[in-house]
């Protein structure tokens, strides 16, 4: 018997001892993950070349699909075309417009001059008026000198009727070159538009990772939004793991965490908690009792920050799995096992 108690007492110890007597530090296992980018075409085409392998580093702006580009070429000498003519459109209406307000002008000065005409004859006809009240001049000679002043009369309103239609055909020469100039930049956005998708045709890594899958192959057609390649962003790389409601309870964001992995269990990289989900999962069907709430799990998410990645993105792997330690007590230090151990 007492070899019995001594065998479970150094059990026990050993035990308490792996752990390091930490009751403010709650463990999980879980495998390293990274958040997926897939790289996809906006408009449908047919893939022409793939730059990148599975597997490769990228970097942020580098080229990894161009996409087939001919039709969009031919769309845009086109598009191009329809620019170049409506601007040669929009410099005929201007020089329309000229027109008209030049024909303007000289029918403002025939209106002068028909003004001038009608003054002068209405003088004319005063005179005549006056010397056939003298029986200087016969009334055949009156008369004729006043249908001189009625057609006078008439030659003015012909010409202001001139004028106006003048300021007609000026306002409609300005309306056509709005119209024109409409078109010109009509035309100018198509133009705009057709490049735009030409820049898209070129998929380049919206951030710095990994190629992760390529799905489709050179010659391939591919829809809009048809995934290319899949992604794997290396500067956001977290562990999801578990944690049972009493240790959950204990845990914010923001709280340090320490994360080993399988593969290099000489390292400890430092994480914080990003996420902490507010449902449980793996419930049983009642929660009666304090034992069935144990068996509440929530899960959780350690984040690893991006300054540390970007400093050894080469070795930065998913899928690794791991344990991830959480402290409970913000004050409580780390013990020296999971202090952190970085690769030089």
């Amino acid at each position: 018997m007492v070899a019995v108690v001594a065998a479970v007492a150094m059990v026990a110890w050993r035990h308490y001892t792996d752990q390091g007597g930490l009751e403010h530090i709650a463990s999980g296992n879980g495998r390293i993950e990274a958040a997926e980018i897939d790289i996809a075409p906006r408009q449908p085409g047919r893939v022409a070349a793939i730059e990148v392998r599975e597997g490769d580093l990228v970097r942020t702006g580098q080229t990894l699909v161009r996409m087939d580009t001919e039709s969009l070429q031919a769309q845009l000498q086109q598009a191009e075309a329809r620019a170049r003519q409506a601007e040669d459109g929009v410099n005929t209406a201007r020089s329309q417009l000229a027109q008209r307000e030049s024909e303007k002008a000289a029918m403002q000065a025939v209106v002068v001059q028909r003004q001038t005409e009608w003054s002068a004859a209405k003088r004319r006809a005063q005179r005549f008026a006056d010397l056939r009240q003298q029986s200087f001049i016969s009334q055949q000679q009156l008369d004729d000198q006043l249908e001189a002043v009625d057609r006078a009369a008439a030659a003015l309103a012909a010409a202001r009727a001139q004028v106006a239609a003048s300021d007609a055909a000026i306002a409609a020469a300005r309306n056509q070159v709005r119209v024109s100039e409409s078109a010109v930049e009509a035309a100018r956005a198509e133009v705009a538009r057709i490049r735009t998708d030409l820049e898209d045709s070129v998929l380049k890594a919206p951030r710095d990772g990994r190629v992760q899958i390529i799905v489709a192959r050179p010659g391939e057609v591919v829809g809009a939004g048809g995934r290319v390649l899949n992604l794997v962003d290396l500067k956001d790389v977290y562990m999801t793991f578990f944690l049972p409601t009493r240790a959950v309870g204990r845990v914010a964001v923001g709280s340090e965490a320490r994360l080993v992995l399988d593969a290099v269990p000489q390292y400890v990289i430092p994480a914080r908690i990003s996420f902490v989900a507010d449902v449980a999962q793996f419930t049983p069907k009642t929660v009666e009792t304090q034992v069935e709430r144990e068996k509440l799990m929530f899960r959780v998410r350690a984040q690893v920050p991006p300054e540390l990645l970007e400093k050894h993105l080469a070795q930065v792997k998913t899928g690794l799995p791991g344990v991830a330690h959480v402290k409970l007590d913000a004050d409580a230090p780390w013990p020296p096992q999971l202090q952190v151990r970085l690769p030089e």
